[in-house]
């Protein structure tokens, strides 16, 4: 499995409060639907594991869709709600993209989290086909 730096979302970008993504896929215009034909996926790996302390946190991601790449007025197309003791160094976490959801030409993610959530995460789009067939490994090395 190829990571493709266009489609990485967000690069060890920390998470202490509600949030977007620092980056956006760009379908290239509204109403390109990457979904449709091959299903994809917003692919979550922690580089830093959540935080847990007493089990109040919540850790709920969403895939966003916006006409402005800032990701300013975006609505949510799919969402999950981890528990933080799962989102651990290296974990992998999927989130099914909907088909015929991109109605919108920007995606991005959407952290929301309460009682002081911190987490730090990599982040990509691909094929859900292949969102299983690999592994993440902390070694600090990155190909791009």
């Amino acid at each position: 499995m190829y990571l493709d730096a266009q489609t990485q979302i967000c690069t060890e970008q920390a998470f202490t409060d509600d949030a977007v993504s620092e980056n956006t896929y760009d379908c290239g215009v509204a109403g390109r639907d990457i979904a449709e034909g091959e299903p994809m996926a917003l692919v979550l790996v922690p580089t830093v594991a959540a935080k847990v302390s007493g089990g109040t946190e919540t850790y709920e991601f969403q895939v966003i869709n916006d006409d402005d790449e800032a990701l300013g007025s975006a609505t949510a197309i799919a969402a999950r709600t981890i528990a933080g003791s799962a989102l651990t160094v290296g974990s992998k976490h999927v989130i099914p993209i909907p088909a015929g959801a991109i109605t919108l030409r920007y995606l991005g993610m959407n952290f929301n989290g309460s009682n002081t959530p911190t987490i730090t995460l990599d982040a990509w789009i691909m094929p859900l086909s292949m969102a299983g067939s690999w592994k993440a490994y902390t070694d600090n090395v990155t190909i791009q």
